[in-house]
């Protein structure tokens, strides 16, 4: 259940804002998760979970983005604590979970669910015209693991958003886990509405000031689960046909092997085995 899971990430982060750690990484990390906290607490004050969505791709800076968010929720969401089981098993739910969410298309009314509970967290995926095997697999398992009302649209971006705020009408702020490096990001605030030829809802964007390496340290600081593309050089996800592995990782003397996305340092790098 999801409040199990957000009281059990709300310690673990508690407890790594108490720490005092040697390495300044973790300590501009502990800084950043402060600022996107109080980003997160301000749109759940302004809006409330059930006019709240994230827009989730299973992406590292989505995975960092939901984790925060959901450590955001207990004290919004859930009036009594947990037993003490608090979703033990998180880990290995997230990793073997084969659980199927449907793809919705243009063609499909709107979604006949129940309004969305406080106990779930509402999420949009747009998939990608040539999705990874593994970003469809982490992203149904994390769905799961973290209990995500999760919808699912094989259409590009701005139909896809335009489906998803017609069935799910009450919705107005997407939290989105763009960062100042990404495509379009030097200019965003932690809250900008879309433009007017866009479906209209509020972007709030609490990690837009992380950097790639304190995106990869808060999360194996953490130990959350991450897509394994990571493990073999993918360093941003796209589809398959225009996202490679990042030759900056690349094993000296053997072109056919990469180091790990977390062993990148500059920002600059991220998107080199991206074709766009």
């Amino acid at each position: 259940m999801v409040p199990e899971v957000c009281h059990e990430l709300r310690r673990k982060l508690n407890a790594f804002l108490t720490e005092k750690p040697e390495d300044k990484v973790l300590r501009d990390v502990q800084s950043q998760v402060q600022v996107s906290m109080k980003v997160i607490e301000k749109a759940l004050s302004r809006y409330g979970p059930e006019q709240l969505s994230i827009s989730y791709n299973g992406g590292k800076d989505c995975v960092v983005l939901l984790v925060l968010i959901l450590a955001c929720l207990p004290v919004w969401a859930f009036s009594s604590d947990p037993s003490p089981a608090a979703s033990s098993n998180l880990s290995a739910t997230l990793q073997t979970s084969t659980a199927k969410h449907p793809i919705k298309s243009p063609s499909q009314p709107p979604s006949s669910k129940p309004a969305v509970s406080p106990r779930s967290l509402q999420a949009v995926y747009i998939i990608s015209e040539h999705p990874f095997a593994e970003v469809e697999t982490f992203v149904e398992a994390s769905a799961t693991g973290y209990s995500l009302d999760l919808d699912r649209y094989a259409l590009p971006m701005r139909p896809g958003l335009e489906a998803y705020l017609l069935d799910k009408p009450k919705v107005e702020g997407i939290f989105v886990g763009t960062r100042r490096t990404d495509p379009h990001g030097e200019t965003l605030t932690h809250f900008d509405p879309t433009d007017k030829d866009w479906p209209q809802f509020m972007r709030i964007h609490p990690v837009i000031d992380w950097h790639y390496v304190e995106i990869w340290a808060f999360i194996r600081h953490l130990d959350i689960p991450f897509c394994s593309l990571y493990s073999q050089g993918f360093t941003s996800l796209g589809g398959m046909y225009d996202t490679h592995p990042n030759p900056a990782l690349a094993v000296e003397g053997d072109p056919t092997k990469f180091r790990p996305a977390y062993e990148l340092v500059e920002d600059g790098e991220e998107r080199l085995g991206r074709d766009r």
